[in-house]
């Protein structure tokens, strides 16, 4: 029995679920890190930043009015931004002064900037793909920003030559929704999708080969001299 492309497309969306589920969860042995120390250490919290708008954006596209039969883009970015909120929860409690004020000075930018493109999109567009198109061009940016995030982190592992606070399942799990999303938008082309995720695709793939690179070179913990730890809680 052969399977039509809309189940094909189906199917492929079920897995992007799952490994966008991973991606989203992924950082959760960083929060419990974070917990049980009670301190942020090196760790930054742009990437959930970033992601809160990223699944906003989403969620706002997958909207029946913007773009029908988009549950599964709606559903996991549903959860996705459940947890980024709890991720920077940690760092509103855990981390430095700096921590909060970007949290909430960015959040409320964010928060604002889909008022605006929201009221923009409802107001001066009537039919699904012109909205869709409008909401598109937004996730597209949004999303290549959610993925290039950990650039920050990538040039701080360049510049100390350790992964330790770059986590591999992030760095993993990016690189496998991307591919994953990617397909699923060339099932079916939808060029909005494709485009985040490709360059999702691509930005996880430099973190892996940077992680091959530094893994070795990270130092281990109980090999560490006491000065670096005092210095670095200064």
């Amino acid at each position: 029995m052969t399977m039509s492309n809309d189940q094909i497309r189906t199917i492929v969306g079920i897995i992007g679920n799952c490994i966008s589920f991973f991606l989203f969860i992924s950082p959760a042995s960083t929060i419990v890190r974070i917990y049980k120390k009670k301190s942020v250490e090196e760790f930054l919290p742009d990437p959930y930043i970033a992601c809160v708008m990223n699944c906003l954006l989403w969620i706002f596209y997958g909207l029946p009015f913007n773009h029908p039969n988009s549950t599964l883009v709606i559903s996991i970015n549903g959860i996705g931004l459940g947890l980024e909120l709890i991720y920077l929860t940690s760092f509103l409690i855990y981390g430095k002064s700096s921590h909060r004020k970007k949290i909430f000075i960015w959040l409320a930018v964010e928060l604002v900037g889909l008022g605006v493109i929201a009221a923009c999109d409802l107001s001066l567009f009537h039919t699904h793909a012109s909205r869709s198109n409008f909401v598109g061009i937004f996730c597209v940016i949004f999303g290549i920003i959610m993925y290039a995030s950990p650039l920050t982190i990538m040039w701080k592992v360049i510049k100390t030559k350790s992964v330790e606070f770059m986590p591999f399942p992030l760095s993993l799990a990016a690189f496998l929704n991307g591919v994953c999303w990617t397909t699923y938008a060339l099932l079916e082309f939808d060029l909005f999708i494709l485009i985040a995720n490709g360059a999702g695709a691509l930005l996880g793939l430099c973190q892996l080969i940077l992680y091959a690179l530094y893994y070795k070179k990270t130092p281990k913990k109980n090999s560490r001299p006491t000065s670096d730890v005092q210095l670095q809680n200064v």
